[in-house]
């Protein structure tokens, strides 16, 4: 019998990203659902009977947005380990940062599938963490930013399939949404909203960029603190949120834009990311959040271990367990930053916050992003 996501959050986990890889000089060759599993556990945090593993979408729940084409060259590609250059130069696998590995199919397809479930059990109301999940650049006939399947379109076209009619797909990663925008674009339906570093890649994303009025972007200036964020979010996101009514809530913790993301110029604690799962639980009846970017494993797992405490009212102590200390001693990070962690990547969950002053760009992106508010 499945957990019942009204009366606790449930967790949605998977043991293939626990040995998977992109290779070794991949960005995503770090470990991150496993870590941030790990660390729940080590914690004291996870009852068995609300952690799910999450399932393999099947072809035709991934047909409802990606193409035919598509998926079989991705099954190809997984099959045979390579990829044809007629493949590579039509849907991008083996290119732009999309290698093709071990898993290049049934990873997306599980990270699919612990959405979809996420959203199913959902139908009712409730709050359900998958941290797998975030896969927000996937096209629907090509790979892109790391992502072969957009995990979040599929999750909230269930939710619309159910008859839901106000959804808010929130994305606070480091780098724009663009491809659960340009999903949405023209459905009157979904909201969506992205804060991301403005210039980064993909280079969307712009203020004034409302995909057919259905979008609101806020691109941020490098450098942006605990307290530029809280601002964004308190004067220009949550009215946005409350004008809509919505009544489902999908957030994309994408951790890239904490300060010792090695992808992002951004400088956010993980303190402004449980900020604003606090902000948005209680703003509709179905809460669903999912992962996203995030290349540093320290950061990443701290921060989503601590988004499961906060969805879950647990206070975050002050300290690890040695259970918890145990598992981030294990990470081995081959980037400059991991070979002399600082201690308290090892001994604390939280970060130091990170206020700083509030700069004008930041009232400019609190007025433009409240000009035509959506009814």
């Amino acid at each position: 019998m499945m957990p019942d996501p009204r009366t606790a959050p449930v967790y949605i986990g998977s043991e293939i990203y626990r040995k998977s890889t992109y290779g070794p000089k991949h960005p995503l060759a770090i470990p991150r659902v496993s870590i941030c599993t790990d660390l729940i556990a080590a914690m004291g945090w996870l009852d068995p009977e609300r952690a799910l593993e999450a399932p393999m979408a099947t072809e035709a729940q991934i047909l409802r947005f990606h193409d035919r084409a598509y998926l079989d060259a991705l099954q190809r590609a997984e099959e045979s380990q390579s990829v044809s250059e007629a493949d590579r130069a039509q849907y991008r696998i083996g290119a732009e940062g999309n290698p093709v590995y071990r898993e290049i199919y049934r990873r997306p397809a599980t990270s699919a599938g612990g959405v979809m479930l996420a959203t199913r059990l959902t139908a009712n109301g409730g709050v359900v963490h998958v941290p797998g999940g975030g896969t927000h650049h996937g096209r629907p006939d090509r790979a892109s930013g790391f992502c072969y399947l957009n995990d979040p379109v599929l999750g909230i076209l269930q939710w619309l399939d159910q008859g839901l009619t106000r959804v808010v797909y929130l994305d606070i990663d480091a780098h724009h949404g663009d491809g659960v925008q340009d999903a949405f674009a023209e459905d009157a339906r979904v909201l969506t909203i992205s804060i991301h570093e403005a210039g980064r890649w993909p280079h969307t994303g712009l203020v004034h960029d409302r995909a057919g009025g259905q979008a609101r972007n806020l691109p941020v200036p490098q450098g942006l603190n605990d307290t530029e964020h809280r601002v964004l979010m308190e004067e220009a996101v949550l009215p946005v949120i409350a004008n809509f009514r919505p009544q489902a809530i999908f957030l994309l913790s994408g951790a890239d834009s904490l300060e010792e993301d090695p992808l992002a110029r951004l400088s956010l604690s993980n303190n402004a990311y449980w900020a604003v799962v606090r902000m948005v639980r209680g703003l509709a009846p179905r809460l669903v959040v999912v992962g996203g970017g995030g290349y540093n494993p320290y950061t990443v797992g701290r921060c989503w271990a601590g988004i499961w405490a906060t969805l879950n009212d647990i206070a975050i102590p002050d300290r690890t367990t040695p259970a918890a200390e145990t598992v981030l001693r294990s990470l081995v990070y081959n980037r400059a930053a991991g070979r002399n962690p600082p201690e308290h990547w090892f001994t604390t969950l939280r970060d130091a916050p990170r206020e700083g002053p509030v700069r004008d760009a930041i009232y400019r992106l609190v007025a433009q992003t409240l000009s035509e508010v959506p009814v």
